[in-house]
């Protein structure tokens, strides 16, 4: 049986385009019916369907097509994982262009060093977004998921819960939101009353 190419690409959120991987993937000389994707899936969760599909199509002589490392992983681990299963399968591995084998001890190097940097780049990604919600937390500009009810409907709600004739549920349709936002506005009052 002919060797075959398989291509597989994610992207991490509904936002970004699959489109451009699968125009890179078709252009790598990949068949269009062997392409597997995963939309909103991080490179970090391994149980992706996409790419279980394309690793189940793969077969030994196979080349597993990849536009670049961080589209099939974003940690050293994980690469690692894949990469020995795909020698151990007999399987190539081409990263954009450049077709590595894991089995060969420079491939093997340069494969950890590219799985390196693609760790690292989350990473910093993830180090610049906690520094980001920080400083706009500062400035008072991240404030949070806003209360369901106005400081006006809460204290009106609780002066209806204090005089003692509406039960939670009524009080929760009477204001049309849920038990759990009633109780978490008590909860709130109570904190700040006991904290007085």
């Amino acid at each position: 049986m002919a060797a075959v190419r398989i291509g597989y690409a994610r992207c991490s959120t509904d936002q970004q385009d699959l489109e451009a991987n699968r125009r890179i993937l078709l252009d790598l000389g990949v068949p269009a019916d062997r392409i597997y994707l995963d939309r909103a899936y991080s490179g970090t969760t391994r149980a992706r369907p996409g790419l279980d599909q394309a690793l189940a199509a793969v077969r030994p002589g196979d080349t597993l097509v990849v536009p670049k490392l961080d589209r099939l992983a974003r940690s050293v681990p994980d690469a690692r994982q894949i990469g020995d299963t795909l020698v151990g399968q007999d399987i190539r591995l081409q990263l954009g262009t450049m077709i590595y084998d894991p089995a060969d001890p420079m491939g093997k190097m340069f494969f950890n060093i590219v799985a390196t940097f693609a760790e690292f780049e989350l990473d910093l990604l993830r180090m610049r977004t906690r520094e980001g919600m920080a400083i706009a937390r500062a400035k008072g500009k991240l404030k949070g998921r806003q209360p369901k009810l106005s400081a006006a409907r809460q204290t009106h709600l609780l002066k209806l819960h204090a005089a003692g004739e509406h039960t939670i549920a009524e009080l929760a349709e009477l204001f049309e939101v849920s038990r759990q936002t009633v109780y978490r506005v008590l909860e709130r009052a109570q904190a700040t009353t006991s904290a007085v």
